[in-house]
């Protein structure tokens, strides 16, 4: 059997996937196109059509796909500390998904598998803020916490950290970072609290 045939199995969707990712890695999401896709992919031009309809369709899914994986990162992570280590190294993990997640113009913003998607990142998210103990305003220190980790992984990903981090462990580095900054200022997880 050809690969042309096996995509016509159900390979298509994950085979355009695949490529999208490795293009919007190497050169970013300007330089993606349909047609360059299938022709990675061996397919017609107008075969990931049939699948995404178009490249906004497409750049949705990858953003779906996104947040499901990071959503997947973050669950079951003890307390929000590790959330946030557990979201750069998402970041570095994924950097194409990444990428395209949090650029809201490249995507359907009603699309239901990317706004499902979106809600259980989120969720994942705002469970790192329950843990804590009293926090005076919880959505404010939701979105600060999220600010750090997601400023620390963009620059990561362009390459503005690559002197500071060297060949350390940027989940790693993030943490002790995190640790230096706020030490026993830090609130306290209701574990950390039982715990004396």
């Amino acid at each position: 059997m050809t690969s042309r045939n096996s995509y016509h199995h159900g390979d298509l969707r994950q085979a355009v996937l695949a490529a999208a990712l490795d293009v919007i890695a190497a050169e970013g999401p300007g330089a993606l196109s349909l047609r360059d896709l299938a022709r990675r992919a061996g397919v017609s031009h107008a075969a990931p059509a049939h699948h995404f309809k178009d490249r906004t369709g497409l750049l949705t899914a990858i953003a779906a796909q996104g947040y499901d994986l990071l959503a997947e990162a973050l669950a079951d992570a003890p307390e929000l500390g590790e959330r946030g280590v557990r979201y750069v190294r998402f970041a570095v993990d994924h950097p194409a998904h990444f990428t395209v997640m949090f650029q809201p113009e490249l995507l359907r913003a009603d699309d239901p598998a990317l706004l499902a998607a979106k809600d259980r990142a989120s969720a994942e998210l705002r469970a790192g803020v329950t843990g804590l103990g009293s926090v005076p305003d919880a959505r404010t220190a939701g979105i600060a916490a999220w600010s750090l980790a997601h400023g620390f992984a963009t620059l990561l990903l362009t390459h503005n950290l690559d002197d500071p981090v060297g060949d350390r462990d940027p989940g790693d580095l993030f943490r002790s970072l995190t640790g230096s900054m706020f030490g026993a200022d830090l609130p306290r997880t209701k574990t950390e609290q039982r715990n004396g």
